[in-house]
């Protein structure tokens, strides 16, 4: 069954919805402003899987602000446990405020054996999951290779869209270590849907290729 906005608990729902309303998207639409292409590509409803590079903090924020208002209740990042589950204070915030999904990434400590059943579970109730495949932020505006889970996580579900995104200005803008945002414009771009195939590395050279070839739609300046 499709979860309900209500069925995340009412002060879940008031959570998230002010954490948008009041920090997310008046930081991301007015401190940073976003120039967005092809944004009629991006999941009106769940499931689906928003991939993207990863290079700061704030591209989760910038996904979650991109899809309709109405998916909020619905839109979950993938996240690692070991960062955002490090004391109770931040697990509680992420879990029910931001709505992550937590992956262990080093295993042994997870009662999961699956690192994937999160994520499962999440698309089985029609949610949006944000994922980064390259499993950690990166160096500014350098994509590192691509881990496998994405492929594994499509090749279960073949009738769910895996839509690549390409962000640019985000690893200067906050880049892994620093913690004031710096404004740089940010580019976004959208990319048409591909799914899930029985070959996890074609899978993944499809996905990542098409998200460089997203970068090759926008202007870079030469960072100093």
């Amino acid at each position: 069954m499709a979860e309900q906005a209500g069925s995340i608990g009412p002060l879940a729902w008031c959570l998230r919805h002010a954490f948008s309303w009041l920090l997310v998207r008046p930081v991301v639409l007015i401190g940073l402003g976003l120039n967005v292409r092809h944004r009629e590509r991006l999941p009106k409803d769940g499931p689906a899987i928003l991939v993207a590079n990863h290079n700061s903090h704030l591209d989760t924020l910038v996904l979650m602000t991109l899809l309709p208002v109405g998916l909020l209740p619905r839109v979950r990042p993938v996240a690692a446990a070991d960062y955002f589950l490090a004391n109770p204070l931040l697990a509680w915030f992420s879990t029910t405020v931001i709505g992550i999904i937590p992956v262990h990434r080093r295993g042994g400590s997870s009662a999961e054996h699956d690192p994937l059943a999160g994520a499962a579970r999440a698309l089985e109730a029609d949610n949006v999951i944000l994922l980064f495949p390259e499993g950690t932020r990166g160096n500014p505006e350098e994509m590192a290779r691509f881990k496998s889970g994405v492929a594994h996580l499509a090749k279960r579900y073949p009738e769910v869209p895996v839509v690549p995104v390409f962000l640019h200005g985000l690893g200067k803008t906050l880049p892994r270590g620093a913690f004031i945002p710096v404004p740089f414009f940010v580019d976004v771009v959208v990319g048409e849907p591909l799914h899930g195939k029985d070959d996890h590395q074609a899978f993944i050279d499809e996905l990542s290729g098409r998200i460089k070839a997203l970068d090759g739609e926008i202007q870079q300046p030469e960072w100093i």
